[in-house]
């Protein structure tokens, strides 16, 4: 594969990754600082890669370089959301029946307010987010998190996530039966 075969193809795999993502320009802008009208060019092939826009771009995405520009193809699960809303896009990526089971949730800006009753039922849920600020509400708790932080949800209490409403949001969830709690180790065990 030589430079070129790479870039030609860059534009469209740009747009359909931030489709994907479920972001229109002015989000995609606001979340990397770079103006509407170059991603739009960038995505239509009027503007020529450079690295200073493709690493804003491989920051939000959450991958790398060679994955953004099609160099290596991106390992990650391509399927079908399993739901899609107005505010929210989720996707399976475990694939065995047996929990805890593995999600990706990707949160638009619009889905910042959380609704006047907050549901509640048996079980726990681990959040890590991936890109953006996540807010958390559990029970009397309002937490924000930003990228690389995790948190974990007793889902017996009122709960809800969302963003804070300054951009997207995309964040790994495991949901576990009532009573399974995720085992951490920080360092490995003494010998």
């Amino acid at each position: 594969m030589t430079a070129d075969d790479v870039l030609d193809g860059l534009g469209a795999r740009l747009a359909t990754r931030r489709r994907r993502a479920g972001l229109g320009l002015a989000e995609l802008s606001a979340s990397t600082g770079i103006s509407a009208s170059t991603l739009s060019r960038l995505e239509h092939g009027g503007r020529r890669a450079t690295l200073e826009l493709l690493l804003p771009l491989a920051t939000v995405y959450g991958t790398g370089l060679d994955e953004l520009v099609g160099f290596r193809e991106d390992a990650r699960v391509r399927d079908e959301p399993v739901s899609r809303t107005e505010d929210t896009i989720v996707y399976r990526l475990s694939r065995s029946a047996g929990q805890p089971a593995a999600y990706k949730f990707v949160f638009s800006p619009a889905r910042h307010r959380p609704p006047a009753d907050l549901p509640a039922h048996q079980g726990w849920e681990w959040v890590y987010v991936l890109a953006g600020c996540l807010r958390v509400i559990n029970g009397e708790d309002d937490l924000v998190l930003r990228q690389g932080e995790a948190t974990e949800i007793d889902t017996r209490r009122p709960h809800w996530l969302g963003s804070t409403g300054d951009g997207p949001v995309e964040v790994l969830a495991l949901f576990g039966r009532q009573g399974e709690r995720v085992h951490m180790r920080g360092r490995p065990a003494a010998r």
